[in-house]
């Protein structure tokens, strides 16, 4: 059966009725998990070119996560999983997660997420992550909807403590969220082929547009989605979180940030730093992988500075949209949207310019 489906660009959110008194004051504590939140709603990508202690360390000041990627020695993840614990007594970190508010009806233990694959090495890793912090495991996996999850997710929980939660994906489909909440997941990473750098839909064809996607899965399931792919924009973080999710994961917006791993390159015209995809060749190059099933693209992006001055502009924007949206917080956060055709996205960009 075919059917239409909608991307952000094909959205416009429609203004509401407004008493916010300051966008200062708006709160976006949000979950993160059924049992783990977060102060605020975005997530940096479990990517070798994203996140390793420094962004975990990074975001977590900001009130966020990191989700310490797995394309390291179970050694080495072990070792930036319990240098991100270590920073947690630092009082930048505790003033976001150790306060007492009516709105915060999660655990206060501070989420420390590291991923793990759902094959080969996976439960050995998840068990020693686990021991050195890790209180959420993210089983990070191209297609989520797989008897591989299925059998990782059962293995996990039965073998993990009880504190500890469990996000699986990615999915894009209402059947998938299903499955994944019936497997044991507690939180689900949404969007298949929509990455800055992912190539899975021209490569296989598979792939459902963000905003259908995300409708569709948040309408059949009760646990928290986090929006991942496809987010170029605070307003694009808006749709999404407009859309029902729970919080969105970021990779090119804070790749080439002072935080990100890999160093800073030279070139004429300015400074650079790696980002690839996670199924690029370069990553399965880098890592030792077997060179097949390549999805994804490899490149440098300007350098950006410090991720602290990224984030706070992008939850400007954010709070500027709560605003037009006559909300509070996140609860609060539920406007329309209209679709646009191209003459309304080409009016919706600052055309003076161009």
């Amino acid at each position: 059966m075919s059917k239409q489906a909608l991307t952000y660009d094909d959205i416009q959110l429609v203004p509401s009725y407004s008493n916010v008194a300051s966008r200062k004051s708006i709160d976006l504590t949000t979950q993160l998990t059924k049992r783990y939140g977060l102060r605020m709603p975005l997530v940096a990508s479990c990517m070798d070119t994203v996140c390793e202690s420094e962004m975990a360390i990074a975001i977590a000041e900001i009130g966020g996560v990191g989700c310490i990627h797995r394309f390291l020695s179970i050694e080495h993840q072990v070792e930036e999983v319990a240098a991100t614990l270590a920073a947690f007594a630092s009082p930048s970190i505790k003033s976001w997660w150790n306060v007492e508010d009516a709105n915060w009806a999660f655990t206060k233990s501070i989420p420390l997420v590291a991923a793990v694959g759902a094959n080969g090495d996976y439960l050995e890793r998840a068990i020693e992550l686990v021991k050195a912090g890790a209180n959420i495991i993210l089983i990070d996996v191209a297609h989520g909807h797989h008897e591989n999850v299925k059998q990782a997710l059962d293995t996990l929980r039965n073998a993990l403590p009880a504190h500890v939660d469990l996000i699986a994906g990615n999915i894009a489909s209402a059947k998938a969220a299903i499955d994944l909440e019936a497997w044991g997941a507690d939180g689900l990473r949404v969007g298949v082929g929509g990455g800055s750098l992912c190539t899975t839909r021209l490569k296989t064809g598979f792939g459902v547009p963000n905003v259908t996607c995300l409708q569709e899965i948040i309408a059949a399931t009760t646990l928290p989605v986090m929006a991942d792919g496809g987010i170029r924009t605070s307003g694009d973080i808006a749709k999404a979180l407009a859309l029902g999710s729970a919080c969105v994961m970021l990779g090119s917006l804070i790749a080439g940030t002072k935080e990100a791993p890999g160093q800073i390159i030279e070139k004429t015209g300015g400074l650079y730093k790696r980002y690839r995809g996670a199924a690029s060749l370069e990553t399965k190059t880098v890592h030792g992988q077997e060179k097949r099933n390549v999805e994804g693209e490899s490149t440098v992006i300007p350098f950006k500075g410090g991720v602290k001055f990224v984030i706070e502009s992008l939850l400007d924007g954010v709070r500027s949209a709560f605003s037009y949206g006559g909300a509070n917080n996140l609860k609060e956060f539920k406007p329309e949207y209209v679709q646009v055709t191209n003459a309304g996205l080409a009016e919706a960009r600052p055309h003076l310019i161009f």
